[in-house]
């Protein structure tokens, strides 16, 4: 029986006075010139930034901004990519005693100066010319902030300065007066604002969730309770850093707990990196583990050698099978454990082939991942679980405990947090971790954390005997048909996309007499499967309306529908001559859908499936 308030005890004593500066400076002090960021130059070439090097370039930024007028507990805001020196400018705000917020690189102008003019910021620390166009086009609408600094390029603009003369400032500033980086960061308290995370909006205006030093380093301690890193693991940073999932469980953990961080700029290059970096620990969106896995049985499917082909797929059987096994809680027999080691050597290979050869922790979370997915990778000695969490919970509650993943579940309630489930199925949470509230919305706040603590998390779950957690949908995403029947459209999503040729699906059906489907096409993986088929176009416009397409996609439609009840089957779908990818208004930079606007720019299309009878679902 958990004793939540003496893990409670434990992690408020662990993190008693602390702030993520003090934090960071006890790391550097441990890990000196050991390797602490690492990214890539213009040309390609890796480029590392040791402990004590990234400390002195945070106190040159520190300085900087400071000489710039930007006082303790005002904003600044970041627009770049994952590189090194995003994170030494926020860290360098920070210990500016100010809050930095990392905006989403895809941001318009207008959703730009929602942010800077909401959080007030007085400093913008810009990638390059191309963004700094975006904050040029909407100037006039933009009254506090008073200068941009540019990380990459010149500007005759009077409003920027460059990134190399805003350290050459701290630089001079320290000069001046060395006790001044100390006596700045040394007056930030764990009570302060640490970052405001800006949702992706997909039901609205992004709201601002207040996080403290308090409240991340609190998630921290308890993850590490699970879970932790240390000095030699090798992270990959590759969802955006304004982002929760990214900003606390690689950049402020690294912060924390000394590990390298290795940034990836573009996550379409995020397959390619993983071979590169071999990194220690790896949490992929399912899109991540669906693409690995697709090349993966794509690349057995086209193994020459007849012979070898077979020992995989026997050893895949064997594997999968020890994975049914102990997911049903029963015995492995001896001669089927024995079979399965046999194989090791076959999965070693497999596992070094994707880059995670020297993994130790896989997590997925974000939206549910196949599970035919996910029992391949166990099967292979990639043991994903799933964790779940939100910006408001310093991004995870749950995670599965060591050698106990239940497949399909999100884990367990983290050391110290309290989980239970309302009388209308919603998760309410409450921990250390919750945030302070939304940023100038006090009634936003009220409406989701009650006197009593429990944060309101919108997701409909539930949870079994041992106390692992089931998701089931979100509150507001669930399809109430015309006859009153709800449906998680996620569910039937995750079905869809595990076909590889299907890289987005949505499925609509609210207040309608049956489900249909908007399908969107795997953009990487169509060409391969055009080629394969000898078509001409590998155009995604074209395939989208090929016969061979539509007759595979149609079998993939019919073997989801064989699995589930008569009222959750998809009676029409539509293949939609396009991408939706995290540039694109479909989808949030963590690839969920933003389901108002798919319903409202394919209105067309959906009508489309619904003028003709089908036969109702209700």
């Amino acid at each position: 029986m958990r004793d939540v308030a003496a893990e409670r005890s434990e992690i408020e004593r662990a993190i008693e006075g602390k702030t993520l500066c003090s934090v960071f400076a006890e790391t550097v002090a441990r890990r000196g010139d050991a390797e602490a960021l690492v990214g890539k130059s213009a040309s390609g070439e890796s480029r590392s930034v040791s402990w004590n090097e990234y400390r002195a370039q945070v106190r040159e930024v520190a300085l900087g901004v400071h000489a710039l007028g930007v006082a303790p507990r005002s904003f600044g805001v970041i627009m770049a990519r994952n590189r090194p020196e995003h994170a030494i400018a926020d860290m360098g705000i920070l210990h500016a005693g100010a809050t930095p917020v990392s905006l989403y690189n895809t941001l318009a102008p207008e959703q730009i100066s929602y942010i800077v003019n909401h959080c007030e910021a007085r400093i913008a620390v810009v990638e390059d010319v191309a963004f700094l166009a975006k904050f040029q086009a909407v100037r006039a609408e933009l009254p506090t902030l008073e200068r941009i600094v540019l990380l990459e390029g010149t500007s005759d603009d009077p409003w920027v300065i460059t990134w190399d003369a805003l350290r050459a400032s701290g630089r001079d500033a320290h000069e001046r007066d060395p006790r001044a980086f100390d006596g700045l960061w040394q007056g930030v308290t764990p009570d302060d604002t640490l970052t405001l995370i800006y949702t992706s909006g997909t039901t609205g205006p992004p709201k601002g969730v207040i996080d403290t030093h308090r409240s991340a380093l609190w998630v921290l301690e308890s993850l590490h309770h699970v879970v932790s890193t240390g000095d030699d693991d090798r992270l990959i940073s590759y969802l955006p850093l304004a982002h929760a999932a990214d900003r606390f469980l690689i950049y402020y953990a690294g912060a924390v707990s000394g590990h390298t961080v290795v940034f990836c700029s573009e996550v379409t290059q995020i397959l390619q990196t993983l071979v590169e970096v071999r990194p220690t620990a790896f949490g992929g969106v399912p899109r991540i583990w669906e693409k690995l896995h697709a090349g993966l049985t794509s690349a057995i499917a086209k193994e020459p050698d007849e012979q070898r082909r077979r020992m995989v797929l026997g050893a895949l059987e064997v594997a999968r099978n020890v994975v049914a096994l102990e997911q049903r809680g029963e015995p492995v027999p001896a001669e089927l454990r024995q079979q399965r080691t046999m194989f090791e050597p076959i999965f070693a290979a497999i596992r070094a082939r994707i880059g995670l050869d020297r993994c130790k922790h896989f997590v997925t979370g974000a939206a549910p991942t196949p599970r035919e997915v996910v029992e391949f990778f166990h099967a292979i000695g990639v043991p994903i679980s799933d964790v779940w969490g939100m910006s408001e919970l310093g991004v995870v509650a749950t995670r599965s405990p060591e050698g106990r993943i239940k497949i399909g579940s999100i884990g367990v309630a983290l050391p110290g947090v309290e989980v239970r489930i309302a009388d209308d199925g919603e998760l309410q949470v409450r921990g250390g971790m919750v945030m302070r509230g939304y940023y100038k919305d006090p009634e936003k706040t009220a409406e989701t954390i009650d006197a009593d603590g429990w944060l309101s998390t919108g997701d409909i779950a539930k949870i079994d005997d041992e106390g692992f957690l089931t998701i089931v949908d979100r509150k507001k995403e669930l399809i109430i048909t015309a006859g009153g029947k709800n449906i998680s459209p996620a569910n039937l999503e995750s079905l869809l996309k595990a076909h590889p040729l299907i890289g987005q699906a949505c499925v609509i059906g609210d207040n309608r007499s049956y489900l249909t489907a908007l399908i969107v096409l795997d953009s990487q993986v169509a060409p391969a499967w055009a080629a394969a088929h000898r078509i001409a176009s590998h155009a995604i416009a074209d395939l989208a309306v090929h016969p061979a397409v539509q007759a595979d996609v149609a079998a993939a439609v019919a073997a989801v529908n064989d699995r589930v009840s008569r009222v959750e089957s998809i009676r029409k779908w539509t293949i939609l001559p396009t991408e939706w990818t995290a540039e694109s208004e479909e989808l949030t930079p963590t690839l969920k859908l933003k389901r108002r606007i798919i319903v409202d720019k394919y209105a067309r299309a959906i009508s489309a499936m619904y003028e003709s009878p089908a036969d109702a679902c209700e």
